[in-house]
């Protein structure tokens, strides 16, 4: 098989559904997400373009599968081109000395340790040319944004570091910064706010691989 493999954590909405659109002309696209129906209906828009996709329904935080799943590509593939990370927990906004325990556990778990795993089973995957992907969000420190600002600045200083590690012998780490999107998320986020000035998770994918 000739054709590149963009494996996509992350894939079944927002900004990861709209990457796994855009590169499904040029790649093959290995999409994980926990929502299974969310899945295949990105599977069906694929399609619907002429490309074509593998899925994942599996929980970024389960180690056994996460690594089964990089073994089964190792196995039929033998590398990944391009590696997308869009998996995000969002806890609900709160003081920070309300944080809920449980609220910020899953976000630990999720947007720091599940990263940190991930990496070490990607990275042989990607080998010296592939790419890995990374999304900042700048509101890290701002007020009720405890759990998922914390978190999630984490996960991008331990993207910085491989970078800085990789910056000579690859895989090349990238680390990107999205416009506000039109997502489920940030209405959570922000209930009130005027969305039609927001960005399309399409059009913004579009805007960032051009970038690349």
């Amino acid at each position: 098989m000739t054709q590149k493999i963009a494996l996509i954590t992350g894939a079944s909405r927002g900004l990861g559904a709209g990457l796994a659109e855009m590169l499904c002309q040029t790649h093959h696209i290995v999409a994980v997400a926990r929502t299974t129906g969310a899945l295949e209906e990105l599977d069906d828009r694929i399609q619907a373009a002429g490309g074509q996709a593998t899925l994942a329904p599996m929980d970024i935080t389960n180690p056994d599968a996460m690594a089964q799943l990089c073994r089964s590509v190792y196995d039929r593939w033998g590398s990944v081109d391009l590696w997308a990370h869009t998996a995000i927990h969002a806890a609900p906004l709160s003081p920070a000395q309300f944080i809920d325990a449980k609220d910020w556990e899953k976000s630990v778990d999720c947007n720091v340790t599940a990263t940190g795993r991930l990496i070490t089973y990607v990275a042989p995957l990607l080998g010296e040319e592939g790419t890995a992907l990374f999304f900042d969000d700048p509101r890290a420190g701002q007020k009720f944004f405890g759990a998922y600002g914390a978190t999630k600045a984490a996960q991008i200083a331990l993207a910085r570091s491989w970078a800085a590690e990789t910056a000579k012998t690859g895989p090349k780490v990238r680390i990107l910064e999205p416009r506000p999107l039109a997502t489920a998320n940030r209405a959570r986020f922000f209930p009130g706010e005027d969305r039609s000035a927001l960005i399309h998770p399409k059009d913004e994918a579009q805007r960032l691989l051009a970038a690349l």
